[in-house]
């Protein structure tokens, strides 16, 4: 119980989180309903929206260095 929350798991769900919303945020329909309020609770998904595609390169990058590193190393 004491490995409960790992530094890993969370990178991988901030990766995914990030990846979601980027990809929401292409698509008309999601961009207007999930991602129009910039503040407050919702404004962590615009936010990751946005790192989403201004940074879809190191992004990228490290989405696969995690999925080596959860496949292969872990």
């Amino acid at each position: 119980m004491t490995n409960v929350y790992s530094f890993d798991g969370l990178v991988v769900f901030g990766l995914l989180l990030i990846c979601t919303c980027a990809y929401m945020q292409r698509v008309p329909r999601l961009k207007k309903w999930f991602l129009s309020e910039k503040k407050g609770f919702q404004g962590v998904f615009y936010k990751a929206a946005v790192i989403g595609t201004r940074l879809h390169i190191p992004v990228a990058l490290i989405c696969i260095i995690m999925a080596i590193y959860v496949l292969v190393i872990k």
